[in-house]
């Protein structure tokens, strides 16, 4: 079985704002774009323009609504790899295919050692991994090493795929085991969440919960335009609430 390193000494990993993600699936085409002939080439496809198409996609978005009447709103949840401290999916390869860097904690598949036995895919609580059928071997996401390493491409260039497509800014790159850094001052202002915590597995990616949106039309402060400038304190605390059902039904989605 693949150990995992005592510590990194980095943790890269995402931040994620459910508040403004609208669900648009350009993380998931950029991404699909990029590792087609990236580190986890190729992502490929059965029938993909079938009546029942299939194929390797390593960031998914799903969304549902949430509230009532006015304060109703439609969710969209993105899901990849979270990069875990303590990732079961590392531990229980049988090969040590899949891996845990430790100059960056970011979780690796090595293609050329990966036997497709799906032990890790039954091991991840987040169904993050992807069997290629094609290929024959597991595959994920990879927060696109191949790409924020990469010195052939402007240095602003280097970051996901899926963080740089993003239209809403929703997608955040960083290292989230630097308390200075700008996605961990991110995460503490907004009090940033793991996503099913109680499992014990320390995701490194964090989610940001939806704000309000039920003062928008009777409160100035609270308007778009406005909005930007509301520190975390002054934040409703029905955003929590908010958040709260949301990852309820991404604990049940999950353990499916």
């Amino acid at each position: 079985m693949t150990t995992l390193p005592e510590q990194t000494q980095k943790k890269l990993g995402l931040v994620i704002d459910l508040d403004i993600c609208v669900g648009c699936q350009a993380c998931a085409v950029s991404c699909k774009e990029w590792n087609t002939g990236g580190y986890s080439a190729p992502l490929t496809d059965q029938e993909p323009y079938g009546a029942d198409p299939s194929g390797a996609w390593l960031n998914r978005i799903h969304a549902y609504e949430v509230g009532d009447g006015s304060t109703s709103r439609t969710l969209h949840f993105p899901r990849s790899c979270l990069h875990c401290e303590e990732p079961d999916c590392v531990t229980v390869c049988p090969t040590g295919a899949s891996y845990k860097r430790e100059e960056d904690g970011i979780v690796l598949v090595n293609p050329d050692t990966c036997i497709g036995c799906k032990l890790c895919s039954w091991a991840c609580p987040y169904g993050a991994r992807e069997y290629d059928v094609d290929d024959g071997v597991m595959k994920k996401c990879t927060l696109c090493v191949d790409r924020i390493y990469n010195d052939n491409i402007a240095e602003e260039e280097r970051i996901p795929a899926c963080v740089r497509a993003c239209p809403t800014g929703a997608r955040h790159f960083g290292d989230i085991g630097n308390p200075e850094s700008a996605v961990s001052k991110l995460v503490a202002e907004r009090d940033g969440q793991d996503l099913l915590p109680e499992f014990g597995y320390k995701p490194v990616n964090k989610y940001l919960p939806p704000r309000s949106r039920k003062n928008f039309a009777g409160d100035e402060s609270m308007t778009p335009t406005a909005s930007k400038k509301v520190s975390s304190d002054t934040i409703s605390t029905d955003g929590h609430a908010l958040s709260d059902r949301l990852f309820a039904w991404a604990d049940r989605y999950l353990s499916r």
